[in-house]
């Protein structure tokens, strides 16, 4: 009993003890959770009072922040609304010529191709007539020789030998002149040419490179025009006996030429005339090489001055008679009251003369011979009564003025040539939305730079099917020099209303490049053909001169004066070098169309009108040399030794 009563004791000591271990761990636990209680309530109290504070915030500020979320709310319905009305973009892929800014790139290519293209005929046509001296030169020469060549046969020398005496000579002759033309060929005219260029181009140092196929070419064009005729013509006098080569040649004899048969004519002639006309058909081998040779420098120097002409005032005629405007401003579609405020305000400004109100697109047609996309202006006015003020349209054939019609479109010139088309044929173009539109050619007007349709308000409505409105003005300033251009069409920019702005300063400075630019080649050309007049009627009248010495001697024996025996010979040159003349025009006409169609670029027309001028200044010129000549002729013949000259050979 006591011991199990002693065991219950001792199990309630350790229950008594536990339990108060258990109290402690409770007092402990409630007097942290009190705290947690107590921090729980202090953190309570700084939230309530942060809270109060920022409702209170809340309360001071919501007027505003409502105010502006109804401002926003505003203004996003404003810029949803634009964003509903915005178009798809559209996409455009543009070659090197092409692209927008590269207007320099397109310029120098078409420098280029003009070089390109007057080197492909201006050479020929150079070649033809030096090798018509040429050729003219080395046939004299051989006849000069007839009796030493007689004498060299007489003393044992082969028919080879004495061929190659002129065959080496037409090589040295040949030769000396190929080398001194293909060392200015590969320096000086690269440098005339690269100067041309520099007009308008900043461009590196010149290097100058060694053209092996144009040098072999230009070394047989030589040996063709210089030895080949002195070996044929040495070939077939040296087909004579000796006894033959060592006299003279025998002249020729005269024949019976048409003219005679007409009596009426005839009859009539002075004794002069009728020996110059038996002249002119008694040498025929001279007077084809006259005629044909003057012609040649005859028409270079018609295409030249016409060419000349041609290109040097379009700048002038285009934006001074035709293009009146100085600048295109083209607005913004959805513009707010503000913006058109201010737009107005710069429209009415002391700087602007007046504007007129038009529709305007840039539109294109691939076409011309790179198959290029040609830009195109569409212009449609509002008011045609005033557009004649902005824009002349004209016939540049008939000058007759050209109204706008409700039945097809006015396009320009150059246009028309690119497209083949005519008044009364249709054709298609792409608009800025790339979609296509059918319009009718009503009228072609006068347009040397760049490409422009122009069409009513009613043809407008009838090719895109939406009522007509504008979107552009026609500005005219006040001062419409360039700077001033400049500085009017940058205030025009900074305008948020402005969409962009289309001015003639660009285009004017682009056609001015190719005009300066060719206007130094074209210069250079005419003095060459001058030069070639030079040597060429020198040249002849000498072998004339020389040939027929004992001629002129014969009649100066019977009585007629120094004068009298110039004119007896001249007459025919000047007849021979009027009807080169003529013939010269003819072929001028013909060379000057064919460079105003393959030379300008595709954007540009040059004036195909061609200049009075291109007529007189070849006929001046070769009058002045003829003029000269003249006294040239009559100063050896008045002082030659007849004697010597009529003296047998015998």
């Amino acid at each position: 009993m006591l011991s199990s009563a002693k065991t219950q004791l001792d199990t309630g000591k350790a229950s008594m003890q536990i339990a108060k271990k258990e109290l402690s761990n409770a007092r402990t636990e409630y007097n942290t959770n009190l705290k947690k209680i107590e921090d729980a309530k202090k953190e309570l109290q700084d939230k309530e009072s942060k809270y109060n504070e920022k409702l209170q915030e809340f309360q001071e500020k919501e007027p505003e922040a409502l105010q502006e979320i109804e401002e926003n709310e505003t203004k996003l319905s404003d810029s949803q609304e634009k964003l509903d009305k915005l178009e798809h973009p559209t996409y455009s892929v543009n070659n090197r010529r092409e692209i927008p800014g590269g207007e320099g790139y397109s310029i120098y290519e078409t420098v280029s191709e003009i070089v390109d293209s007057l080197a492909k005929v201006f050479p020929i046509f150079l070649y033809f007539v030096a090798a018509l001296v040429t050729l003219t030169t080395m046939t004299r020469f051989v006849n000069d020789e007839r009796i030493n060549s007689g004498t060299l046969k007489s003393l044992g020398y082969t028919n080879k030998d004495v061929i190659k005496k002129f065959t080496i000579y037409g090589l040295i002759a040949g030769m000396t002149g190929t080398v001194i033309g293909i060392i200015l060929g590969h320096t000086l005219i690269p440098l005339i040419v690269y100067n041309a260029y520099s007009v308008g181009f900043t461009l590196p140092k010149i290097e100058l490179h060694f053209h092996l196929g144009i040098t072999v070419v230009t070394i047989l064009l030589s040996l063709i025009s210089s030895v080949l005729p002195a070996r044929i013509v040495a070939t077939k006098d040296l087909q004579e006996s000796t006894a033959s080569l060592l006299q003279p040649k025998a002249p020729k004899a005269g024949t019976k030429i048409f003219l005679e048969r007409i009596k009426p004519i005839w009859n009539r002639m002075k004794f002069t005339q009728k020996v110059t006309a038996r002249n002119l058909f008694r040498y025929k081998k001279r007077m084809f090489m006259t005629i044909f040779g003057v012609a040649g420098a005859a028409s270079i120097l018609f295409a030249g001055f016409s060419v000349k002409h041609s290109i040097s005032e379009i700048n002038e005629r285009q934006f001074e008679d035709i293009i009146k405007y100085d600048a295109i401003v083209v607005s913004n579609d959805d513009i707010e009251q503000k913006e058109q405020e201010e737009l107005q305000n710069l429209l009415n400004s002391e700087e602007i003369k007046s504007y007129s109100s038009i529709y305007y697109e840039e539109i294109s047609k691939e076409t011309g011979k790179n198959n290029d996309k040609q830009n195109i202006k569409l212009i449609v006015p509002e008011n045609t009564e005033q557009f004649n003020e902005y824009i002349s349209l004209m016939n540049r054939k008939t000058e007759e003025n050209i109204n706008l019609s409700n039945d097809g479109v006015v396009i320009s010139e150059r246009l028309a040539d690119l497209l083949n088309v005519k008044v009364g044929d249709s054709f298609s173009y792409t608009d800025s939305n790339d979609k296509e539109h059918d319009v009718t050619v009503s009228g072609i007007c006068e347009m040397y730079a760049g490409h422009f349709m122009f069409m009513s308000q009613e043809e407008y409505t009838n090719v895109y099917g939406d009522n007509f409105k504008t979107n552009a003005k026609l500005l005219l300033l006040k001062n419409n020099s360039i700077k001033n251009t400049e500085e009017q069409v940058a205030k025009f920019m900074n305008l948020s209303a402005v969409k962009g702005v289309v001015q003639n300063t660009t285009l004017y400075n682009q056609i001015n490049t190719i005009v300066e630019s060719l206007d130094i080649i074209m210069l250079v050309l005419i003095i060459i053909a001058a030069l070639l007049a030079i040597v060429i009627l020198y040249n002849l009248t000498n072998i004339n001169v020389s040939e027929r010495i004992r001629e002129l001697c014969t009649i100066k024996v019977l009585g007629f004066h120094n004068k009298e025996t110039t004119m007896y010979i001249y007459r025919e040159t000047i007849i021979l070098s009027a009807i080169g003349i003529v013939v010269g025009w003819v072929i001028g006409i013909l060379l000057h169309d064919y460079i105003l169609t393959v030379v300008p670029p595709d954007e540009v027309m040059f004036n195909p009108t061609i200049w009075i001028g291109a007529y007189i200044i070849p006929l001046v010129t070769i009058s002045i040399v003829s003029f000269v000549l003249k006294y040239y002729v009559n100063h050896k013949l008045k002082n030659v030794d007849m004697l010597e000259a009529l003296k047998s050979v015998d």
